[in-house]
Formats: structure tokens, C-alpha cells, sequence
């Protein structure tokens, strides 16, 4: 990593780092006061303390931290693969409708069909054909995050200096020499963007998949904590769950700023 690269990232680093401190500080008091306001009863709904009592400090917290990791590393796994499929497909078909039009007039109304289908209502029939491992979490992840980041990516490649894809052209370019060399780095910022919108989409995606097709990972312990009863469980894995959230949204933050330092320096 270059000098010019590491100042940046430091920087978006420690804002990141003082943006989840207070958006965490007044998580806490938010919730706290909540319970406080609506007298929940404590059986139930479990406060700061009891959370960290269960995970922290409480007799066999350590136990308790493994049940709840375990269970954080599947949703993490899946909710990487859809992520990662989901950014994938959106940019493979952000370039395709931008280089040719009637790409995007043939496969624009069947997106919005398929978007306008409520994904639990399509998660049986994603199980059918894709069965119940991970390759289905995927599919139901990236769904989550393909429309948005779709329509991010075309605005950014859209938006690129009419000037500069001239000038390629001027120089005997071709649209995908045109695509590689003024586009694709003008459309960066959204691409970061949607990653950024889309990785909390995409840790939903993947417990929605584990809750109604895989049965495994955090989004089944909670659904089988609920039922049965085991409330610090469920409260702790929502923690967990929100925490890693965030923890992804910062880490995409800073390799946004590496990136956008080495291929965009002037505006970033």
C-alpha cells in the first residue's frame, strides 16, 4: 500500500471508528430507555447488561460466546458469498446495459417483475431448485443486494466525463476501451456505495435463508432460541448479528478509501 493510499485510509478509519462508538453509545441508550418506557417484562426483553452479563461476564459466558460464534460464522459466510455474487451480477449487468440498450430494455421489465415478488414467498421455490446448502443462501443474499447495486452501478457508469470518452475515442477506442478507461473508474464510487447499502441487505438476506431454508446458522438459533424460550440467546445473537453489520459497512468504508485514493486521488 502506498503513502498516498495509507493516509486516506487512515483517516476514514479513525472517523469510522468514532462514527460506530457513538452510533453504539446511542444504540445502548436507545434501547435502555425503550425498555424503560414500555415496562417490558425483563423475562423477555433484555437489556445492555443482560446482554453483556451472558456474553461477558456471567458464569459460563465463554460457552455462551462459542453458541453465539458459531452460529456467526455461518450467517457471515453466507451473507459473504451473496454479497459478493450480488455485487458481481450487478456489474456484469451494469456494463451490459450500459454498452447496449436493448440488453436493458429486454431484461429491465423481468427484474422489476422478479423484484416486485416478496422474497419469502420465493425463498420455497429458490430452495427447490437450489437446494438447502449454501449455494441457496447465496442466491436469496444476492438477490437482496443485485437490484439496488444495479441501479447504483448504472447512474455511476452513466455518469462518467462525456469529455474524457471522447477523447478515447478520438484516440481510436473502442466502447470497451471506452468502458475500461473512463467508466469504470468513474463509476467506483457507486460501486463502493452499494457495497456499503448492500452488506447489511445481504447479512438479512442470509439469515431469512437460514431461517427458512438451511436451518443453520444465526438466523435458525434465533428462530429456535424465540421458541423455546432462551431470550438472553436470541438478544445476544441480534447483538452479534448488528455488531458484525457494522463491522462490515466500516471495513468496505476504509477499502473504499485505499481504492478511491490510488484511482481517484483528485476527489477523494
Amino acid at each position: 500500500m502506498t503513502a498516498a493510499a495509507l493516509g486516506p485510509a487512515a483517516r476514514r478509519l479513525g472517523a469510522t471508528l468514532l462514527s460506530l462508538a457513538l452510533s453504539l453509545a446511542l444504540i445502548a441508550i436507545g434501547w435502555t430507555a425503550f425498555l424503560k418506557a414500555l415496562d417490558v417484562n425483563p423475562l423477555v426483553a433484555k437489556s445492555p447488561a443482560d446482554v453483556w452479563r451472558y456474553l461477558m461476564s456471567g458464569p459460563e459466558a465463554g460457552a455462551h460466546r462459542d453458541l453465539v460464534g458459531d452460529g456467526l460464522r455461518v450467517t457471515l459466510r453466507d451473507a459473504g458469498a451473496g454479497l459478493v455474487a450480488g455485487l458481481a451480477a450487478a456489474a456484469v449487468v451494469a456494463v451490459a446495459f450500459v454498452l447496449w440498450r436493448t440488453a436493458e430494455r429486454s431484461f429491465m421489465p423481468i427484474a422489476m417483475v422478479v423484484r416486485s415478488v416478496p422474497l419469502v414467498a420465493m425463498t420455497p421455490v429458490i430452495t427447490l431448485i437450489f437446494g438447502r446448502d449454501l449455494l441457496a443462501t447465496t442466491v436469496i443474499s444476492g438477490i437482496v443486494v443485485f437490484f439496488p447495486a444495479l441501479v447504483n452501478l448504472v447512474f455511476g457508469l452513466r455518469s462518467s466525463s462525456a469529455q474524457a470518452a471522447d477523447l478515447v475515442r478520438a484516440y481510436g477506442g473502442g466502447p470497451w476501451t471506452t468502458m475500461r478507461k473512463v467508466m469504470v473508474p468513474s463509476a467506483l464510487p457507486a460501486f463502493f456505495a452499494s457495497a456499503r447499502i448492500a452488506a447489511p441487505g445481504s447479512l438479512i438476506g442470509a439469515l431469512l435463508a437460514e431461517w427458512l431454508a438451511t436451518g443453520k446458522g444465526l438466523g435458525y438459533a434465533m428462530l429456535t432460541s424465540g421458541s423455546t424460550f432462551k431470550y438472553d440467546e436470541l438478544w445476544a445473537s441480534v447483538v452479534a448479528v448488528t455488531l458484525a453489520s457494522l463491522a462490515v459497512y466500516a471495513l468496505i468504508g476504509v477499502l473504499e478509501a485505499v481504492v478511491l485514493a490510488r484511482y481517484a486521488p483528485r476527489d477523494h
